[in-house]
């Protein structure tokens, strides 16, 4: 899926799809002086998307509301929305905030957000949230910016954040703000698999030891998924932050063994987690997998509180 569009409502606003994304790779090259991680990972865009309907109003400041869509709205899933705050603790009210004062606007924002991505599962959820949040005030306000101006105020929201205006899968490298973007990509399916449990990106990272010797790895990566080599492909399907991540939550290690069971092509955690996913050359491959997945969730033999079949840089819907 590309970077989300604004497209005009009927109330005078825009709407937009924020899509997640997946983390085939993530090396974590070096801790930085600044504090933060050098990191080098090809990320892909998926066709699980949040909602954002955006409207001007006269008054100074951002009015967010948040509504769950169903696979978040009930049962164990509902703890996948993990109390998503409405004020300046929310990336899209501190991204409205910062275009807005960039730009010296002086009126504000309503926001409505309808959350389908999970939160603390490592999908990317709240920084594309905020990067579409960027790209509709950017319309609403007639702020012809490119988007590298964009991006860069988005770098100041968070580091993922500047990696949804790529449009499309692209390498993040530096702490994320520096964006390669990759073409010729392979039509892929995936199944995510989200724990019950999130993860706190800083109590992973905290505990993730750097590894120089994987720089590289994401071009390498996405030349093999290019000529469909996906033997070599696995091999360059790394995550520094899955030992990390399955130290601080058991049941990753469950939902991880139980993709593979279930026929999902190298299983792997998406960014810090808690998400998992497997890869599936089609659809119906991908559903199969799911299938079962859902049959040993049920059977109470892992610990699973959502589960989705996407498309990889799907176009938008």
């Amino acid at each position: 899926m590309p970077t989300p569009v604004a497209e005009a409502d009927a109330g005078g606003g825009v709407t937009l799809r924020a899509p997640a994304k997946l983390n085939l790779s993530l090396a974590v090259l070096a801790r930085r002086a600044d504090g933060f991680h050098e990191i080098e990972s090809l990320m892909v865009p998926v066709s699980l998307a949040d909602t954002l309907h955006v409207r001007r109003r006269a008054e100074p400041g951002v009015g967010l509301t948040v509504a769950l869509g169903p696979a978040l709205a009930g049962g164990s899933a509902a703890a996948l929305a993990r109390d998503i705050p409405t004020d300046g603790r929310n990336l899209v009210v501190r991204a409205a905030e910062a275009l807005a004062r960039d730009a010296g606007i002086a009126t504000g924002l309503e926001i409505a957000l309808e959350k389908h991505v999970p939160a603390q599962a490592g999908l990317g959820g709240g920084s594309s949230d905020a990067a579409a949040t960027i790209m509709a005030a950017s319309r609403l306000w007639n702020l012809d910016w490119p988007l590298e101006r964009l991006a860069a105020i988005g770098g100041t929201i968070g580091s993922d954040v500047p990696w949804f205006f790529a449009g499309g899968p692209a390498i993040a490298s530096g702490r994320g703000e520096h964006i390669e973007p990759v073409a010729g990509l392979p039509d892929l399916f995936a199944v995510i698999a989200c724990p019950t449990v999130g993860l706190s990106t800083a109590a992973v990272y905290a505990r993730c030891v750097p590894d120089p010797a994987r720089r590289g790895d994401a071009l390498r990566l996405a030349e093999a998924l290019r000529t469909k080599d996906l033997s070599a492909a696995e091999s360059f399907m790394t995550n520094a932050l899955e030992p990390p991540a399955r130290s601080l939550s058991p049941e990753i290690d469950r939902v991880l063994e139980a993709l593979a069971d279930s026929g999902g092509f190298a299983p792997r955690l998406t960014g810090s987690g808690s998400a998992c996913f497997a890869l599936a050359p089609t659809k119906g491959e991908a559903e199969s997998v799911a299938a079962s997945l859902e049959f040993l969730r049920d059977a109470g033999r892992v610990p699973c509180a959502a589960i989705f079949v996407v498309r990889l840089a799907a176009p938008a819907a």
